[in-house]
């Protein structure tokens, strides 16, 4: 399907979307218009700073639960929805319209904070029939996004998984995650964690545009090899791979993060779920221009002629030419550089050691960080 050309929309500093695109869900839309009133761009009619808000949220259940054959985890845990990081292509932006916000700026600066996801936990944690699988933390959005340095919601949740002996993985682009060292390595020590980086480019230029709020690139290198040094096992995701974008530094990455300790390695293609296209689209035509056609065209052969398709078994590779291509480079640069060939990146964690917790407090379960 041919797509016709888009008027490129002025980057926002510091963000990742140009616009607040409407959710799927909204019954009116709105659209800014030009009426000739701005005057060389005085201050006056300039729009007002885009400045991140936090709300507090009350969660009723914390612990998610899949069945995903291709995601290597059956349940995860996010004290935060929206994600300041901003990244360009985050496949959980739809998930702000069932807020009623859009999955444009809104995603990225109007966040919030799941105040009680530390008692919920334990509370999962204490049910007679809980039985113990490692949790990914911190999947839908970074549990390590700029926010977390003021509400350590991330740190209080690894506290409980340190006091339960609660096996985890978390994967983040944030190298705020040197602070819970004393945390982590402890845990490590008995098998109960394992630490991901996202690294999606090596070129600090290109990671602000797409990733604006996150940790440079080197900073997510130097965090990862100080947690390697201090006995604390990482890995490295380079995702998204974006076609003629940051595809040709699939290799550089691997071995970047090979130097710096990772063990195992994964990869996972772009992917445009719903509000997701259209907001890759207007980012496409804002920074690249002149491959924004390219980019689409190979992304709708990976995809079967669509921007997006969401089997089971291929949403996260792609088919086709390039596909088998881009496996096979992996492939290849994974057993040179000597990561572990396993079949998942995510390593096999300890559950025999678990201690169930006894139940919070109701009253507890309503604590605010605000």
């Amino acid at each position: 399907m041919q797509h016709p050309p888009r008027n490129a929309q002025a980057a926002i500093k510091g963000r990742g979307s140009t616009s607040h695109l409407a959710g799927r869900f909204e019954s009116t839309v709105s659209e800014a218009v030009d009426d000739g009133w701005a005057v060389d761009d005085s201050e006056e009619f300039l729009a007002p700073r885009l400045r991140t808000e936090v709300r507090a949220e009350t969660a009723r259940s914390i612990i998610s639960r899949n069945n995903s054959p291709d995601v290597g985890f059956s349940q995860s845990v996010n004290p935060y929805r929206g994600c300041e990081h901003g990244c360009s292509y985050c496949f959980a932006r739809p998930s702000h319209a069932y807020l009623n916000l859009s999955p444009g700026l809104d995603f990225e600066t109007k966040l919030f904070a799941k105040t009680n996801a530390p008692q919920l936990l334990r509370k999962e944690l204490s049910k007679p029939g809980y039985v113990p699988q490692p949790i990914a933390l911190g999947i839908n959005t970074d549990a390590y996004q700029p926010i977390e340095r003021k509400f350590k919601l991330t740190r209080q949740l690894i506290e409980v998984m340190l006091e339960t002996k609660h096996p985890f993985s978390l994967i983040t682009k944030n190298a705020l995650v040197e602070r819970d060292i004393d945390l982590l390595s402890p845990l490590a020590a008995e098998n109960l964690v394992s630490v991901h980086f996202s690294v999606t480019s090596l070129d600090p230029h290109l990671s602000a545009k797409l990733e604006p709020r996150a940790s440079a690139p080197h900073a997510r290198l130097r965090a990862m090899k100080r947690l390697h040094e201090t006995g604390i096992p990482v890995g490295v995701m380079v995702a998204p791979v974006i076609p003629w974008i940051n595809d040709s530094e699939l290799e550089a990455v691997l071995e970047a993060a090979h130097d710096a300790g990772a063990s195992t390695a994964g990869y996972v293609l772009l992917r445009l779920p719903l509000e997701v296209a259209p907001l890759f689209r207007d980012w496409l035509d804002t920074h690249h221009p002149d491959r924004a056609a390219h980019v689409m065209s190979t992304i709708q052969q990976l995809r079967g002629g669509k921007d997006y398709d969401s089997q089971f078994g291929t949403r996260m590779r792609g088919q086709g030419v390039y596909a088998e291509l881009l496996s096979n480079r992996f492939k290849l640069a994974r057993k040179r550089l000597g990561f572990n060939a396993q079949n998942s990146h995510w390593p096999k964690l300890d559950c025999s050691r678990f201690l169930r917790p006894l139940p919070p407090h109701e009253d507890s379960l309503q604590g605010s960080l605000f």
